[in-house]
């Protein structure tokens, strides 16, 4: 990674934020499969699409989601280099958030599962149900201001154009991480890496 003055500028950050599923997990989500099981229409945001149903069909499409996503966390996995990243930004004192557009206790459970609640504040876990679900840059917003610096001290980390939308939004700088080396959205991201692993190289 060519490590421009923007770039070093980041990289020395001390407010991070990472996406959960996908960014710090393996990605094991079936997007296409959840729409179908939900009656989503292809295309369409999960999560806008079930705030729009009338009750209690979205109360019980809600409630299909969680447990699908329940599932899904028990046997998720730690993405490369993630533990490792993690451990050396709580080594030079960073501030860690994680900032999901899954449940706040089902992301309490991924990241025990994975090893990294040590290092991450439950407090600085933010599920849906916590603040408005990313692009929305609520979340970013709200960690800002629990930290107590400006949102464009924050890093958002994310796998998705979602995250970087949300990082953009909020006037944070944004990694973009994509071990298919595709890196679809260049114009929304400051940094792109293949794996959290290259990440941790870059700051060492």
């Amino acid at each position: 990674m060519e490590k421009s003055p923007l770039k070093m500028n980041l990289l020395q950050s001390r407010h991070w934020v990472f996406d959960l599923d996908g960014t710090l997990t393996v990605a094991i989500h079936d997007f296409a499969q959840i729409r179908s099981l939900l009656g989503v229409p292809e295309g369409c945001d999960i999560l806008g699409h079930l705030d729009a149903l009338p009750e209690p069909e979205a109360a019980a499409a809600k409630a299909l989601l969680v447990s699908i996503e329940e599932e899904l966390a028990g046997r998720t996995e730690p993405a490369e280099g993630a533990r490792e990243l993690v451990q050396l930004l709580h080594l030079r004192g960073a501030r860690l958030g994680v900032l999901t557009r899954n449940t706040r206790e089902i992301a309490l459970k991924t990241l025990g599962r994975i090893g990294l609640m040590p290092f991450i504040a439950a407090d600085d876990v933010l599920g849906r149900d916590d603040a408005l679900a990313k692009p929305d840059p609520d979340g970013i917003l709200k960690l800002a201001c629990r930290w107590g610096v400006s949102p464009a001290a924050l890093v958002m980390v994310g796998d998705y154009a979602f995250d970087l939308l949300t990082g953009r939004a909020a006037g944070a700088g944004t990694i973009h991480v994509d071990p298919a080396r595709s890196f679809r959205w260049p114009e929304l991201s400051d940094i792109a890496v293949g794996s959290l692993t290259e990440l941790a190289l870059a700051l060492a």
